[in-house]
């Protein structure tokens, strides 16, 4: 199950274990120059705010009727990382447009070990752009799709898909229970949902490069849950498609 709660996408799995929740957050950041050069991660500047699909799906196109999901807004060229947090176990897949962010291949269902191609939390942080080689990234970068930029255009050649990609799956409960004795749970109590354009899809292209680990998996493969999982599509819109669907500014 996938709820919207204060600009987060919550991920819980109550028919899996009590505990089976996490959260995923966009926030805004400064663009670090795509100049060839190492630069360190820049700092969070607020959330992107998130709003339900379906709340405006009279005012979309078909395509983006049919993905479903959660709509944000972005400036063309502004950039992002994603914040997770949760204390239950999950391997999470980001993808750009289908494509995957930590392994560079078009997108799969279920999770790969070797190569890698998800994150685990708790562990991972964050993830501020596309995995490009052991210990380095290139920053998320908004970009509108049909004119090359993107990640997806520069690896299939065609922009069909753009938004972002998560998918995510919890750590089986029999493993949990051995991982982690019993504790007290203390569940993030809050939510939210929104209020109606001419779309222009808008992907994540790679910008500057930066030092970001992804962190090795500790737990066995056989201990993730592959049978449940919870999958959204972010849909990326320009800053006058936002306004022309719910009035924000």
């Amino acid at each position: 199950m996938i709820t919207l709660e204060m600009d987060r996408l919550v991920f819980r799995f109550p028919e899996v274990h009590p505990e089976a929740e996490c959260r995923v957050e966009f926030q805004r950041t400064l663009r670090i120059p795509d100049d060839g050069k190492d630069y360190y991660l820049p700092p969070g500047l607020g959330r992107f705010p998130l709003r339900h699909l379906d709340d405006f799906a009279s005012q979309l196109p078909p395509a983006w009727q049919a993905r479903g999901g959660v709509i944000m807004p972005m400036y063309q060229s502004e950039a992002m990382w994603i914040n997770f947090s949760g204390d239950y176990p999950f391997a999470i897949k980001i993808a750009a447009g289908k494509i995957n962010a930590v392994s560079g291949e078009e997108w799969k269902n279920g999770i790969n070990r070797d190569p890698q191609d998800y994150v685990v939390i708790p562990g991972q942080p964050w993830l501020d752009g596309f995995c490009v080689e052991k210990g380095l990234i290139r920053q998320f970068v908004a970009m509108p799709l049909g004119e090359g930029y993107t990640a997806e255009e520069q690896i299939t050649g065609e922009g069909r898909h753009g938004g972002v990609q998560v998918i995510a799956y919890p750590m089986k409960a029999e493993a949990y229970n051995r991982h982690f004795p019993k504790r007290e749970y203390q569940p993030d109590i809050c939510c939210m949902a929104a209020p109606s354009a001419q779309p222009m899809d808008m992907g994540l292209a790679p910008g500057g490069r930066m030092k970001q680990e992804i962190y090795e998996d500790p737990y066995r493969f056989d201990e993730w849950d592959l049978r449940h999982a919870s999958r959204c599509f972010v849909t990326i819109a320009n800053s006058v498609t936002w306004k022309a669907i719910n009035g924000e500014v």
